[in-house]
């Protein structure tokens, strides 16, 4: 007799399970000098939270996501009984993951930015995750709670609905979404990274948005610039290697001084 798990609750937990299984793979590699856009030293002395803090602060977070999804399923009423009748096209599949990718990139942009402009937002929201001056993996989802509702949870599902994607492709979307959140705040510029050669948005691009020099720049969250390019909130930046090992991002010089 087996015990069925609905696709539901898989979407709704495996995202939260990559998310530490890929970030555990990033601290195990985070002793690497050589790849890090910071020093170990620098993420220890910089960083104005601790590691135990940040963690509950994550879990937090995903418990909300957690009962906002499971919600989510119940309110759009689709149990996944017809989704081995139903299968999508590879097509339909891609532009449903395009899509959701879109509208994520884009409720994302929009309410980053005005967390940044707007002084109270700042100070009393957003201004938690950027604690994080030396971005680490399982700090990706480090934000205030009343944050990662509108930006994360807010924003996933609405790239779920407009999208349409059924709660088993929403498994891979979001599964995939949490990989490049991740990625994006490792803290490693390690060689053969598919998401350092697919994506302009990456490690580095993020980096540079967590520096002082570039907190008005680099909105773009997750996967593409193309916002911050249309809207002048694009600082271009070169990556150059740092005395004693590993890299750093720079910005141009006439950014410097914005």
């Amino acid at each position: 007799m087996g015990f069925a798990v609905s696709d539901e609750l898989l979407g709704t937990f495996v995202p939260i399970l990559i998310y530490w299984v890929y970030s555990g793979i990033y601290a195990l590699l985070g002793s690497f000098e050589n790849y890090r856009l910071h020093s170990k030293k620098d993420e220890d002395e910089k960083n104005l939270v601790s590691k135990p803090t940040v963690v509950k602060g994550v879990l937090l977070q995903q418990t909300i996501q957690a009962v906002v999804a499971i919600l989510l399923f119940t309110v759009t009423g689709n149990d996944g009984g017809d989704a081995v009748s139903q299968k999508p096209s590879l097509l339909v599949l891609a532009r449903q993951f395009v899509t959701a990718m879109l509208v994520l990139d884009t409720w994302q942009y929009f309410m980053h930015r005005y967390m940044h402009h707007n002084k109270f937002l700042y100070k009393h929201i957003h201004s938690l995750h950027h604690r994080l001056v030396v971005p680490y993996a399982f700090g990706a989802l480090y934000n205030h709670p009343l944050e990662g509702l509108l930006l994360d949870t807010i924003g996933g599902a609405l790239s779920f609905l407009v999208s349409g994607m059924s709660p088993r492709t929403s498994i891979f979307f979001f599964s995939f979404a949490t990989i490049k959140t991740v990625d994006d705040h490792c803290g490693l510029w390690l060689p053969g990274n598919l998401f350092h050669i697919c994506f302009r948005n990456n490690t580095a691009y993020h980096d540079v948005h967590h520096q002082l020099y570039g907190s008005k720049y680099n909105f773009s969250q997750p996967f593409f610039i193309v916002w911050d390019r249309i809207l002048g909130t694009h600082m271009p930046y070169s990556l150059d290697e740092r005395a004693g090992g590993g890299f750093e991002a720079r910005p141009l010089k006439e950014y410097k001084d914005d």
